[in-house]
């Protein structure tokens, strides 16, 4: 598969490799060919329950919540040693799993999550609580302490990525974790149970089970033994983890659903616009929940950048994701294929016009769609209010600053949000009246662990990256001690 083993798709729980209880078994698709990888395990409700209890004894055991936030930093700054000294062997894989061009996967995947480990690492030692000044004859004072086991359930759009996310803020709070990646992309996901072992994360810290939404995904919404939920997919999931996750009083992280507007004004410089445009809704196929899917343009530059669309998204390199001139590959699987074909055909009946694209594209029988900008919807479309989640552009008209305001708030998401304009007051006019988790400013996907991302509305609550992430993952202890 590729020039490197990876065990043989089992369950990692406990620090061992080991085949589900029933021994069931599900096949990994090569989205680029629409042929199989290999087989994973299918775990059940009783893998589950092992894998938690597993992840409560290495918890309770003290072994890694025991350590100072300085020796967790110590082993997280070396899992990220290794994912830079594997990076050829994990762009491999993402790229083959996902249908990333490799190029994407060795410039952004596989940076941005050694970098993730890397700066919580450091935050990891400035983890501290705080002497409270107080009227009473006593001294008080606070501790941050780890929640205890984190459910992390991550997406297929970016399995190796997300799950960084997730466990290294996780485990730099002296967590331990019970990993549910998507069954479609489980690989990186089982690789890097074997880095994080490599590094000095004890047994029983992180655990990897593999399987089904309906059957480990909710086994572990469920399960008692289980502190935090760490979410990131679609909302109509998150909304049901959320209701489990309150049934039960426990705190969770949603990252969901995004259908992010991109305002461009008169002012703005059109050729770097055009750069930010293209990149926001074709990076990684569309399949991106904070990608720039809505286009709104004041009218005056409206035709013009039409135009300049037009020509300029054809020539966007969709190919095999093994070349390294490919900029847009396959959708990760069939099913997202249809769900595309199947918005820009509504598209059309709800009156769009079709700029460019709008089709599959026929190659080695992969998953392939061609960007398409569709102009001329009204804001009341499906197609516009939606999320697509693939390599499709909506463009609308807006006549002033209020308008485009209303425009881009229209929708029951907000996750991220861009504008483009050579205008500094408008600049942070604007990004103070958008209703998103994030706000780029003439570009897009300006992402760093640094700065924290989440959403508002439809998109979720809580934040990822940056020490708000962190603090996510801990509680606050208070201790009051009399000195009467």
């Amino acid at each position: 598969m590729t020039t490197f083993e990876i065990e043989p798709g089992r369950l990692f729980v406990a620090g061992q490799w080991r085949e589900a209880a029933d021994g069931a078994r599900t096949e990994v698709v090569d989205p680029s060919r629409g042929t199989v990888l290999t087989t994973v395990a299918e775990a059940g409700a009783a893998d589950v329950d092992v894998a938690v209890r597993a992840a409560r004894e290495a918890f309770d055991s003290g072994e890694w919540s025991g350590r100072s936030g300085r020796e967790r930093g110590r082993v997280l700054h070396r899992v990220a040693e290794l994912i830079r000294e594997n990076a050829d062997d994990l762009a491999q894989l993402e790229s083959l799993d996902v249908g990333k061009p490799i190029s994407l996967c060795r410039a952004v995947d596989i940076t941005n999550a050694a970098n993730d480990y890397e700066h919580f690492a450091a935050l990891a030692h400035s983890l501290h609580g705080a002497n409270r000044d107080t009227a009473l004859n006593a001294l008080a004072y606070t501790r941050r302490e780890p929640l205890g086991v984190v459910a992390a359930i991550t997406p297929f759009n970016f399995p190796l990525i997300l799950a960084g996310s997730k466990l290294a803020p996780a485990l730099a709070a002296g967590n331990t974790v019970v990993h549910k990646p998507a069954d479609e992309t489980p690989l990186s996901a089982l690789y890097m149970a074997g880095l994080l072992q490599r590094a000095g994360v004890p047994d029983g810290v992180v655990n990897v089970v593999t399987g089904t939404g309906p059957v480990v995904g909710e086994a572990l919404l469920r399960h008692p033994g289980v502190d935090k939920i760490a979410f990131t997919g679609s909302t109509a999931v998150g909304r049901h983890a959320a209701s489990v996750a309150g049934a039960a009083l426990k705190p969770v992280t949603m990252e969901l659903g995004g259908n992010a507007a991109h305002l461009v004004f008169e002012d703005a410089d059109l050729e770097k616009a055009v750069g930010a445009i293209i990149k926001g809704f074709v990076f990684n196929t569309g399949q991106f929940c904070m990608g720039g899917p809505r286009l709104l343009v004041a009218r005056p530059v409206y035709s013009t950048l039409l135009g300049i669309l037009a020509d300029a998204v054809p020539g966007v390199p969709v190919g095999d994701p093994r070349l390294p001139e490919t900029v847009v590959g396959p959708m990760a699987g069939e099913r997202h294929l249809r769900k595309v074909e199947e918005y820009v055909e509504l598209a059309r009946k709800e009156g769009g016009r079709i700029v460019c694209g709008g089709e599959r594209l026929d190659l080695d029988g992969g998953y392939y769609y061609r960007p398409t900008v569709i102009a001329d919807l009204p804001n009341d479309s499906r197609v516009v209010q939606e999320e697509v989640f693939g390599p499709v552009l909506t463009v609308q008209p807006f006549d002033s600053e209020d308008e485009a305001v209303t425009l881009a708030n229209s929708t029951p998401y907000g996750l991220a949000s861009g504008i483009q304009t050579t205008h500094l007051a408008r600049a942070h006019r604007i990004a103070a009246r958008l209703r998103a988790g994030i706000v780029w400013i003439n570009d897009w996907a300006m992402l760093d662990p640094a700065v924290p991302f989440g959403g508002v509305k439809d998109s979720g609550f809580g934040r990822e990256y940056g020490p708000e992430a962190l603090a996510a993952y801990t509680q606050v202890k208070s201790v009051v001690v009399s000195l009467g």
